[in-house]
């Protein structure tokens, strides 16, 4: 069974969550920024297959670099013309985290590049900085940043998921694991209110 660790836990500097995700594909789910991100892989697992990219906003990526030569692995998101990614995730691929195999979903808005990870078996949900605990959302007024997409892309985690969901990994924050598909119902409510 995958375990899934934040490995920015009590971080109190600019960074975002960092997911180790162990198990047949051991991966880290943005690697955060401004902290030992080897040390705290090391403290799990003694190797990693590869880095996934929610989006590359420099939060999630001021680890990359490092991550990567420490474990010898590539990059996957979905704009190769980014710094520090390898190969592309397009919209509807499949990948392997940890255990499960989720499937990638292009959800712009917040940034161009930006994916979230949609495991539908488990009911587990990457939502990286479209949708937060609580039902906030990410910010819109960055390069990049766009509200009415924003809204599509939420509507298209609703119509993707269902209230099945279990549990919700988010950029910021705390992760959701009663009802997160009411915290992106909402968060599309305040989306479109604000």
């Amino acid at each position: 069974m995958t375990e899934i660790t934040n490995l920015a836990q009590g971080e109190q500097g600019f960074t975002s969550n960092a997911f180790l995700l162990s198990g047949e594909r051991t991966v880290v789910v943005d690697p955060g920024s401004g902290f030992d991100a080897s040390a705290r892989i090391r403290d799990h697992v003694s190797d990693i297959d590869a880095v996934v990219l929610t989006h590359t906003h420099p939060d999630h990526i001021g680890n990359l670099s490092e991550v990567k030569t420490s474990f010898g692995v590539s990059a996957w998101g979905f704009d190769t013309d980014q710094a520090g990614v390898d190969n592309a995730i397009d919209d509807g691929d499949s990948v392997q985290l940890g255990d499960h195999t989720y499937t990638a979903l292009h959800t712009p808005g917040h940034k161009n590049d930006h994916l979230c990870f949609y495991a539908a078996a488990p009911g587990i949900l990457f939502a990286g900085d479209l949708v937060f605990a609580g039902g906030s959302f990410g910010r819109t007024d960055l390069e990049e940043g766009d509200r009415k997409q924003l809204i599509r892309s939420i509507d298209r985690v609703l119509d993707t998921a269902d209230t099945s969901l279990s549990e919700m990994h988010t950029g910021h924050g705390q992760s959701v694991r009663s009802d997160p598909y009411r915290d992106i119902q909402l968060a599309r409510q305040a989306a479109e209110m604000y």
